[in-house]
């Protein structure tokens, strides 16, 4: 059999040089090398992103947890601001119906003394209109001797009554 140098068998021959010059320089160790490499990157990222999104996820928290809290803060404040305005509505309601409490009642002790002072002055306006017409029968009717003996006779009546 006869061998024909044709341009299939130099095809073949530079495919068979080529790969040998392939292997020879060790190019799928560098291939499988730099994929490797390009795997341990790609793992290297998968981690840094995943640490970030832990960390990501681990400030969320916090922040949340720090709303709450301030939530919460705010939430007392106010219920302690509404506490002292009850508080303080409570004490002025109570202070104004002590003053209305008082004022009624100096006023009802001035009205009183009012009428007792009109009790007064009535009855000392009744006694002298008593003593002023007495006094007018008693001149008109009795002679001195009965005057004087009326008279001494109020008199010692008087001082028994202040003593």
């Amino acid at each position: 059999m006869a061998f024909h140098l044709d341009e299939t068998f130099f095809a073949f021959l530079a495919l068979i040089i080529f790969l040998g010059l392939i292997v020879y320089l060790k190019v799928p160790g560098m291939m499988a090398k730099s994929l490797d490499d390009r795997a341990d990157q790609i793992r290297n990222d998968l981690a840094e992103a995943k640490r970030l999104r832990e960390e990501a996820q681990h400030l969320l928290a916090e922040y949340q947890r720090k709303r709450k809290e301030a939530e919460a803060e705010a939430a007392q404040i106010v219920a302690a601001a509404e506490r002292e305005a009850e508080m303080l509505t409570t004490e002025a309601r109570k202070k104004t119906e002590e003053f209305v409490a008082n004022r009624t009642a100096l006023s009802e002790q001035k009205i009183k003394q009012a009428e007792a002072d009109a009790m007064k002055a009535v009855r000392s306006a009744a006694v002298d209109l008593a003593v002023a017409a007495a006094e007018s029968v008693i001149a008109k009717k009795a002679g001195t001797k009965v005057q004087s003996e009326l008279f001494n006779t109020a008199v010692s009546e008087v001082k028994t009554r202040l003593n």
